[in-house]
């Protein structure tokens, strides 16, 4: 259970002088602030409990969304949407599906159709009100999608960095190879490197008798590490040319190592921890050892990293005393770091967060400020203050020890305070709480083991013993096939209680959660050293810097906007919503004293399209009408940019070619289909004649076509109209087919159907084109509303890359993104088959995003087995009603 301490006396302890906690002095206006501020400004934090780790272009990524409240750490009721988005390469945003949330939950899913490539693309997710506080704290993954089904060029490219005349030199050996191993010889390359989005060099170049071509280039920004790629394009003996784009993650070999003072800063004649992080160019820590030497070249002390390039040490920094870190790295080459100074006069802290019982704090000052001055010491976590605490410095060194179950799981700072309550010194730490955790007791007696076996699986969630109400996703994957990287594995845990709460790159996240053991903490205690930015800033609340709120919470999707006369806002307007999918959807409002108006509440899917009409309170039309638009999320530079691989392909070759398989077999049956063709085809496109249009039969298919030309002379549309297309007559401003003249004709403007009698609303100079439907081939598409005839308009931007479209005064169309339908995951039912020898390569084996633990705590799943054997992994995740987090993994064998 998650215990906060609002305002609370500290447990003491022997030779502490940390005093009772009294509620009036200033400090704690100060913690009232903090709660205010927290309570008022709440962020979220979001996680995608995905399928598998990495995936082949024909896949589909299952996904589920827990989203929750970073002051309350319950499932988030801020927000009731959530945008998922799948990124590429070149940071562009390739698919977005907009989600509604219910209770803080989601689920959907992408299509890895074969028109998009092998690569690293980012699953990106966020709701409209995090893009507030920046995009450090969105869920952002980078995952790897091969591509053997729709691929014939295979690269495995290596990297090797020389320095010539202070300038880093890179090589590239880059081989090509078709789907079987076959090395292309002496083919062509054409290659383009680009460095931070900048062309550095541009070559041709053959492959030799191995395949390899060999591609030389430098970056004479010595300054800083660059990335980007090199764009190869290899003419095939049938002289087809294959494009591949391969990933440059850094320009050199060297190493960058950080020395971060416990607490934030050095002090002088005080013995302090020291961290350390050493990081190589490609962004991944990178073990090293060294000594630490004084200004008079005598060696001190010697240190190593332990994991990943983090380390620490202890170390006393003398009083005019300039000291050196002689770094050694694993290639066997050296070099100096200076360390940095330490300040004459200060305070500092150190934590012992190894004890499995409590967390030990110290707070040491330097012999000068050892005169009684208060000071403060809280720790907290989103806000809630769970531990505060005051002392006089009566003397150097202040202990005290915190019961660890009073602390929450997750990260927890802890910030030392000033007499005059400012922040002065600051430590993280990760405190691993099970309390927090929900309990997967799960029953496995009704798994088979048996290939097409049916697996049935209970569980029963609980928390203190206690049965929890609870939303759990479930995936199952063949592991012998998806074969997972345990340590670099994001889950539940490390995204809600780790990464989404400091910024930056944390590399092989799962390895702190795998083993509950000294070193692990050890380990864990190092990357809470190393890395310490967060999400909000104490200053801020000292200084009542409140955030500047752009995007409100999204509680449903809405239209909004404005009505204007001239320079005036209508007042009392009247505004019309129109929709057609499937059937007519018609709302009204009037306008308020801004002239503003809304439509919310509204359920509508992503291809919807609506017109907008507006009027004065006396019918006039003459108004403009401007949409609230909410420009898109812009895609930011990778933060994973070092989980980037270079050779996608290569590194899962093992999976895509199993996948192949499962493919081939999906689109023999039907359920799967390809969207482009293997082979090079010459496409010659032929102009379209009707541009944009929304033609059921197709563009330029009809039995007449006006062209803007023909309407530039008439004032009204109607007008223009008359006489010019055959078998058609007016009355009054309607169309009628001569042929059926008790029925209006249809009018579809770009896609919208509207009424009858609306031709006269548009702007005849906005018309591209009008496609006239009237025989029974081209209006039999559109059912009983093509039986008097259709008039396809297409406007001069209708259907382009623009939110909104304007006819005329008064009315314009507009197509908002609309929610995503989610899919249902196909698994076959063998007791239901007639086809028992029917083939079963899944790599996926169940995906079930919604399993639910009711009031009794018990949930159920169950699936089929693949007809192929293995060690099948089942990965259950989950959250309950306050916060409490699940995460269970279980293995067995398929014979």
């Amino acid at each position: 259970m998650k215990l906060k301490i609002t305002l609370a006396i500290s447990f003491l302890f022997v030779a502490i002088s940390f005093m009772a906690f009294k509620m009036e002095d200033p400090f704690t206006e100060l913690l009232k602030k903090l709660d205010e501020y927290t309570n008022k400004y709440p962020q979220e934090k979001v996680h995608l409990h995905m399928d598998k780790p990495y995936y082949a272009i024909g896949d589909d990524i299952w996904f589920k969304a827990y989203v929750v409240n970073t002051k309350t750490q319950a499932p988030s009721l801020i927000s009731k949407v959530l945008y998922v988005e799948l990124i590429n390469e070149k940071d562009s945003v390739k698919k977005q599906v907009k989600l509604p949330l219910m209770g803080g939950v989601t689920w959907g899913d992408f299509k890895l159709t074969d028109s998009l490539g092998e690569g690293n693309y980012r699953v990106r997710a966020y709701t409209r009100y995090m893009r507030n506080f920046g995009t450090d704290f969105f869920f952002d993954k980078t995952i790897k999608v091969g591509n053997s089904w729709a691929n014939k060029v295979f690269t495995n490219t290596q990297y090797s960095f020389v320095k010539e005349n202070n300038t880093d030199k890179v090589n590239a050996t880059i081989h090509f190879e078709d789907k079987n191993g076959v090395a292309y010889k002496e083919n062509e390359v054409n290659y383009d490197v680009q460095l931070d989005y900048r062309s550095v060099a541009k070559g041709k170049t053959k492959t030799n008798l191995s395949g390899d071509a060999q591609i030389s280039f430098a970056n004479a920004q010595m300054a800083s590490n660059k990335t980007g790629k090199i764009v190869a394009t290899i003419t095939l003996d049938n002289k087809q040319k294959v494009v591949k784009t391969i990933p440059i993650t850094s320009t050199s070999n060297s190493v960058d190592v950080q020395f971060m003072p416990e607490g934030g800063t050095l002090i002088e004649d005080l013995p302090q921890k020291i961290a350390i992080k050493a990081i190589n160019s490609a962004g991944h820590g990178e073990d090293v050892s060294g000594i630490i030497v004084d200004d008079s070249g005598n060696e001190l002390t010697t240190f190593e990293t332990s994991y990943l390039g983090m380390g620490n040490f202890i170390f006393n920094m003398q009083p005019g005393k300039t000291y050196t870190a002689k770094i050694k790295f694993k290639d066997g080459s050296t070099k100096d770091f200076r360390l940095p100074l330490a300040q004459k006069s200060g305070y500092a802290v150190a934590v012992n967060n190894l004890d499995t019982a409590k967390v030990s704090l110290k707070i040491m000052a330097s012999n000068d400020i050892v005169n009684g001055e208060e000071l403060k010491v809280v720790a907290q976590q989103g806000g809630n203050v769970y531990y505060v605490s005051k002392a006089k410095m009566d003397k150097q060194v202040l202990l005290a020890n915190i019961p660890r179950k009073n602390l929450p799981a997750g990260i927890i700072q802890f910030t030392l305070f000033s007499a005059t309550n400012q922040p002065i010194a600051e430590r993280l730490i990760f405190n691993q709480n099970k309390q927090d955790l929900i309990d997967v007791a799960l029953n496995n007696s009704g798994v088979s083991t048996n290939k097409r076996g049916k697996s049935t699986f209970t569980f029963d969630a609980s928390s203190e013993q206690k049965p929890v109400v609870g939303s759990f996703s479930v995936s199952v994957t063949n592991a012998s096939k998806v074969e997972p990287d345990e340590d670099n594995e994001t889950n539940i845990l490390t995204s809600l209680l780790l990464t989404s709460d400091i910024a930056g790159y944390v590399e092989k996240p799962n390895h702190y959660f795998l083993n509950d053991d000294v070193k692990t903490q050890k380990e864990l205690d190092n990357l809470m050293l190393t890395q310490g930015w967060r999400r909000f800033n104490w200053k801020n609340i000292i200084n009542s810097q409140n955030p500047n709120i752009t995007y409100k919470p999204e509680e449903s999707l809405s239209i909004s906007g404005t009505v204007m006369k001239g320079n005036k806002p209508v007042v009392g307007g009247k505004v019309m919503l129109m929709a057609t999918k499937g059937t007519v959807f018609i709302l009204d409002t009037i306008t308020n004293a801004e002239g503003k108006f809304v439509f919310d509440n509204l359920t509508f899917g992503d291809s919807t399209k609506f017109v907008v009409q507006a009027r004065t309170k006396t019918e006039r039309k003459f108004v403009d009408i401007n949409l609230d638009v909410v420009p898109g999320q812009i895609v930011t530079k990778n933060k994973n940019g070092a989980d980037v691989e270079i050779n996608v392909n290569n590194a899962l070759m093992k999976y895509i070619k199993e996948s192949d398989n499962y493919f081939n077999e999906m689109t023999r049956l039907g359920l799967l289909e390809r969207t482009i063709k293997l082979d090079e085809v010459t496409i010659t496109e032929k102009k379209n004649p009707v541009k944009n249009s929304s033609n059921l039969n197709g563009a330029g298919h009809a039995d007449y076509i006006l062209k803007a030309d023909d309407l530039s002379t008439c004032v009204t549309l109607s007008q223009c109209l008359q006489g010019r297309l055959p078998g058609v007559i007016f009355r009054g401003t309607t169309p009628y087919l001569m042929r059926s003249q008790n029925q209006p004709m249809s009018i579809v403007l770009d896609g919208m159907q509207v009424e009858a009698d609306f031709l006269d609303n548009i702007t005849p100079t906005d018309v591209e084109t009008i496609e006239l439907l009237k025989s029974i081939g081209n209006t039999a598409i559109y059912g009983s509303q093509g039986g008097g005839g259709v008039l396809v308009i297409t406007t001069k931007r209708g259907g382009g890359d623009y939110s909104y479209n304007r006819y005329a005064p008064g009315i314009l169309s507009f197509s908002p993104k609309g929610f995503s339908v989610s899919r249902e995951f196909y698994a076959p039912k063998y007791d239901q088959t007639n086809n028992p020898n029917t083939a079963d390569y899944r790599t996926t084996i169940y995906w079930n995003p919604q399993v639910v633990a009711g009031t009794d705590g018990k949930a159920k799943f169950e699936f089929y087995n693949a007809n192929e054997p293995g060690n099948y992994r089942v990965v259950i995740e989950g959250i309950d009603a306050v916060g409490h987090l699940a995460r269970k993994v279980y293995t067995y064998d398929v014979k």
